[in-house]
């Protein structure tokens, strides 16, 4: 697999909320940095890192291969989804580090962006070994929310 057939593959386990097959991209001690202080290595740490996409809806990931190499490469993605449960949201906020939008008890749940890109380290059969992240977010608020602004 080269990077261009990983980012497809990227595009489709996290539009089909695929835990298992995401898990399925890497080596057996495979890594995904998905901060640069935070690592997932191995299928069950992979597989259950990537459950909280369950949490998420309508996901429309585009990605793009922004440079090849012959051992990997460098992609860029950009995914829109609607934050689906309060847990993801609060699991979202923790992560960027800006705090929570302004929301009352009962608004409605954000349409969320992230733009980010992506280092993958790919073996000789197209297997992942280490991958790492760097990402923004941007939340869409609902009217509702917009309103009180």
């Amino acid at each position: 697999m080269r990077i261009h057939d990983f980012m497809q593959a990227y595009k489709r386990v996290w539009e089909a909320q695929d835990s298992d097959g995401f898990a399925a991209l890497f080596t057996p001690d495979g890594q995904y940095w998905n901060t640069p202080f935070q690592v997932q290595t191995g299928p069950d740490e992979l597989a259950r890192y990537w459950d909280r996409i369950k949490l998420q809806q309508d996901i429309c990931l585009t990605p793009s291969v922004l440079a090849e190499t012959p051992t990997g490469g460098i992609g860029h993605w950009n995914v829109t989804y609607q934050v689906a449960s309060e847990e993801l949201f609060q699991i979202w906020a923790k992560s960027t580090g800006t705090g929570l939008p302004d929301r009352q008890p009962g608004d409605p749940l954000p349409r969320m962006e992230l733009d980010g890109t992506l280092v993958a380290d790919l073996n000789e059969q197209g297997l992942a070994t280490c991958v790492r992240i760097f990402w923004h977010s941007n939340v869409s608020m609902p009217t509702a929310a917009k309103d009180r602004d």
